[in-house]
């Protein structure tokens, strides 16, 4: 890089050299800076365009943010270490000054340290992408972005969250895979539960022959059985293996056919029972 730079103002009056090599090294920085994220980003493309699923191109995108803020981060530190040595500023001593203060602002800086190596172990072990819906940190929703400072979540009401990633212990990833919509459904405890389980059935195969949702559901309905029993009512648990982050609205669907079925069916749903207790009045 010094011999570039060198030839670079080779001729030139002595002072006008250092401004010459400055005026280089920024151009230089500004091109890598402009060139390399647009070169990531046609890598990214390329790569992810070979993947057979989504869920690796989620990854490949996340990833590829990550190595164009750390080319940012050395491009820039190398510019300005080579600025510095132009104007005979020894980068040694200021390095070594760094590491003092780098020790002493360490214990106070041991949550931002935790953030990144979170962050950096989160990527590499592909637990969290950008577009997954998962629960971080006391919070939920559909990951926006992931850096190795932060994860930036926005819930189903449109509100971000932004969690420090040294917070982060569990991490509950609900795009993996695959997902299973768990549905509850109660109904009266004096209902038939082999026919109530014959409605539920019925109702999960057509809606996964429906077109609208056939490429959604993974496998037939899976009827667990009974899941609780009361006097006035009983509730039976099924759940169907769908694609991640259809389960919801595959559930919602299944609820608003269940329910129309079991009108259909004559099934009745369960009802609130209220016990009335008299005491007598003292005169």
């Amino acid at each position: 890089m010094r011999q570039t730079l060198d030839a670079f103002v080779a001729g030139m009056p002595a002072y006008l050299a250092t401004p010459a090599r400055v005026l280089l090294i920024l151009v230089l920085a500004g091109l890598a800076l402009r060139i390399v994220p647009r070169l990531i980003s046609r890598v990214r493309k390329a790569v992810a365009a070979r993947q057979e699923n989504a869920e690796d191109g989620r990854r490949i995108h996340t990833l590829s943010r990550v190595v164009r803020y750390m080319v940012t981060v050395s491009v820039t530190v190398v510019a300005g270490i080579l600025i510095l040595g132009e104007f005979g500023i020894s980068v040694a001593p200021i390095l070594g000054a760094a590491g003092v203060v780098g020790i002493a602002l360490g214990f106070g800086a041991q949550s931002l340290v935790k953030d990144y190596f979170t962050g950096f172990f989160l990527l590499l072990e592909n637990q969290i992408r950008v577009g997954d819906s998962v629960e971080a940190g006391g919070k939920s929703g559909v990951v926006e972005e992931l850096t190795l400072r932060y994860l930036r979540l926005r819930d189903y009401a449109g509100n971000v969250h932004y969690v420090p990633n040294g917070t982060i212990t569990v991490v509950t990833n609900k795009s993996l895979g695959f997902a299973y919509a768990v549905v509850d459904a109660g109904i009266a405890s004096s209902e038939d539960i082999d026919r109530a389980v014959a409605v539920m059935r019925r109702v999960g195969d057509g809606l996964r022959q429906d077109a609208a949702f056939a490429g959604r559901i993974l496998a037939p309905i899976e009827i667990a059985g009974v899941e609780t029993l009361s006097e006035s009512a009983l509730v039976i648990r099924c759940r169907v293996k769908a694609v991640p982050l259809e389960q919801d609205s595959i559930r919602r669907e299944y609820l608003r056919r269940l329910k129309m079925a079991f009108d259909e069916a004559g099934i009745e749903l369960p009802s609130r029972h209220y016990k009335l207790l008299m005491t007598p009045s003292k005169e």
